[in-house]
């Protein structure tokens, strides 16, 4: 097992004739400590020769325990059980040689937009060094510069190029709820998501994101064309009429108007489109509205703009259970 370890070091970088141990001054030692320190506890071997380290010493640190092999030609400071989950990120970069960065599952967890990805480390490499090995599981793929970002000093796939390399690797609902995120923490950048799209119209993801995308970028339609939407559904199902724009009562004096109510079956039924309710003022209103009218006996449902334009039948079948109870 040594030699072979031994062999696979010198393909990455050819061992000196035996010799007597390097020797090292403080200046390199503290060179190396601030490596280690700024990296997680991981380097790679060609960091450690650009540090003025041999492959021979490299091997002396190991037997003497000072280092730990984590992947060919990649050390750390502990055994591999010990390092963080950054550590582990950065040690699968950097056994993949110059351009591989964190992508798919290990990207979306990095970038805090997915949980902690389980087992093997997703990287992207565009060269032949990026294959799988026991705890990476490699992507070939070219990158553009807007491809990529560093987040803690890990190189990482950008969220536009994430979303689809996601869209590879989970189902809809996953990237759905991935991009959910990014526009939760105000992270989601509709330009780069379709730019991204532009550079990779064959990538099997394209389509899902494509779909997601279109699904979000509803028409600025004024409130009185979103209502006609519904109105036209309602009439077409047969469903009873509401009232339109209807004015509520309320116990204490107050009064609210809302957008539909079946009287008869004390339902109201609000049409949301993003432009008006995705403000948070919007947003503490309507919830208060609504703990208002429940508390007056008023069931209330609310319709996005997605879902009366896309999604028709699952509005009629909700309206008509809710309508017979």
């Amino acid at each position: 097992m040594d030699d072979e370890r031994d062999r696979e070091e010198s393909e990455a970088w050819p061992i000196p004739a035996k010799g007597p141990p390097q020797s090292s001054t403080p200046q390199r030692e503290a060179a190396i400590v601030a490596l280690f320190a700024r990296q997680y506890a991981v380097t790679s071997v060609e960091q450690l020769k650009d540090l003025g380290l041999s492959a021979r010493a490299v091997r002396d640190r190991v037997a003497a325990g000072r280092l730990h092999r984590i992947h060919r030609g990649v050390y750390a400071l502990v055994d591999s059980s010990l390092l963080t989950r950054e550590g582990r990120w950065l040690a699968a970069v950097l056994a993949c040689g110059p351009g591989a960065v964190i992508s798919h599952r290990s990207a979306a967890a990095l970038l805090q937009l997915r949980p902690t990805a389980p087992g093997s480390v997703d990287v992207t490499a565009p060269n032949r060094r990026g294959r799988s090995r026991p705890g990476i599981s490699a992507h070939a793929g070219s990158l553009q510069p807007d491809d990529v970002t560093t987040v803690r000093g890990i190189p990482c796939t950008s969220l536009a190029r994430t979303a689809v390399d996601l869209a590879e690797v989970l189902d809809r609902r996953g990237v759905e709820r991935f991009l959910e995120q990014a526009e939760v923490q105000r992270r989601f950048d509709l330009v780069a998501l379709r730019a991204q799209l532009d550079r990779n119209p064959t990538r099997r993801g394209a389509p899902v994101v494509a779909g997601i995308l279109a699904e979000l970028a509803e028409p600025r339609l004024t409130r009185s064309e979103l209502e006609e939407r519904f109105l036209a559904l309602v009439r077409q199902a047969g469903l009873p009429v509401p009232e339109v724009n209807a004015h509520i009562p309320l116990a204490d004096g107050a009064v609210i108007e809302v957008d539909f109510l079946f009287r008869a079956a004390r339902l109201v039924v609000e049409t949301d489109g993003r432009a008006t309710h995705a403000t948070r003022r919007a947003f503490e209103q309507d919830r208060r509205r609504d703990q208002l009218l429940r508390l007056s006996g008023f069931t209330v449902i609310r319709f996005t703009y997605n879902q009366v334009v896309n999604r028709p039948d699952e509005v009629l079948a909700t309206l008509a259970r809710l309508l017979v109870r």
